[in-house]
């Protein structure tokens, strides 16, 4: 009856460009900060719990003319069967007629959108000038989050990696960051890069800190945390998540990327819960901020945070922009339903 766009993970790879996605991420902050983007109920079912589970976000962005949905899927077992532990699918509709435009996998869209939203976070909360930045995590994401801030944030001139379970994982993407940073963000100036075995150290000397971790106990300590400090929280993204110290929130410019989401699910939860902070207390989206109606920082010693949830939104608007690209290039399949 119509065709649709088809692309796998390979061609994503080869048609997103961070430089980009970071804007189109941006948009999809500012139409939701402006009441032009809504973020429909998520669906989340384990089918065996802790082993099997799916969730699914979607949402509609008026202003580009679409909805959509992505479904990601857990399932622990898949390891021993030589199959990925995470599978994930975004589908995206016009919204004048409901006809599907195209079908991609989810993998590098939410690697894309995701270090893309913590980069925005550091952009525009993070201190002038600021110089070290400290990624908390090693897992897929740590290299969209540390490629898309350099991008971002072009005065960062050192990298500290630290991983909270296994520094031999630190040394080994340490060793191999400037390269990856070259060849897959065109990220290519004189930047320190370091494993740092000490988290208490580490956030000390930092002005930016990104967590993408599944803790579920807080790792770093209010005292740790220097004046100026900003913080992107990635990692909760399900209810218990926690990464950072309830009460850093407590004496932070709290911002987040939808104030329901991350109140139940995100790194604002557990302060909540605990009454060091009040849902009312959050200073505004970074939608807000992007649009100029609430301001960021207020000064150079005020510590932020971005909680980033993550958003369906996202994954929808860096989803058309890989078909838009793929359509120029001619790549990918057309399938007839």
């Amino acid at each position: 009856m119509f065709d649709i766009k088809v692309l796998c993970k390979e061609e994503t790879e080869k048609v997103l460009e961070m430089t980009d996605v970071i804007p189109v991420v941006e948009a999809a902050y500012s139409q939701k900060a402006d009441k032009n983007a809504t973020i429909f109920d998520w669906v989340f079912h384990e089918f065996n719990p802790g082993i099997a589970d799916m969730d699914i976000k979607s949402g509609w962005l008026k202003e580009n003319g679409l909805y959509g949905m992505k479904l990601v899927s857990f399932f622990s077992e898949n390891k021993k069967k030589d199959l990925p532990v995470i599978v994930g699918v975004i589908m995206v509709f016009d919204d004048k007629t409901g006809i599907p435009i195209g079908l991609l996998d989810g993998e590098h869209i939410t690697g894309m959108r995701t270090g893309a939203a913590g980069a925005i976070g550091a952009k525009y909360l993070a201190k002038d000038n600021s110089e070290t930045l400290l990624m908390v995590g090693t897992g897929h994401i740590a290299k969209f989050e540390i490629g898309a801030t350099l991008l971002a944030v072009p005065s960062i001139n050192k990298v500290i990696i630290h991983d909270p379970i296994n520094n031999e994982s630190a040394v080994a993407l340490a060793s191999k960051l400037k390269n990856i940073i070259k060849d897959e963000f065109n990220v290519d100036r004189d930047i320190e890069i370091v494993a740092g075995e000490e988290l208490e150290e580490a956030v000390g000397i930092s002005d930016i800190v990104i967590t993408a971790t599944p803790s579920r106990q807080a790792m770093i300590k209010r005292d740790w945390v220097k004046a100026g400090t900003h913080f992107s929280c990635i990692g909760a993204d399900m209810p218990g998540k926690v990464e950072i110290d309830p009460n850093i929130l407590g004496e932070s410019r709290v911002f987040v990327d939808d104030l329901n989401q991350c109140s139940n699910i995100g790194e604002i939860e557990t302060a909540i819960k605990e009454g060091i902070l009040k849902a009312e207390e959050v200073a505004g989206e970074i939608g807000d901020v992007i649009n100029g109606k609430v301001s960021g920082r207020e000064d150079d010693g005020q510590i932020t945070v971005f909680d980033a949830t993550g958003t369906a939104l996202l994954d929808i608007i860096t989803a058309q922009l890989a078909f838009k690209k793929a359509n120029e290039k001619n790549i990918g399949v057309n399938v007839n339903l």
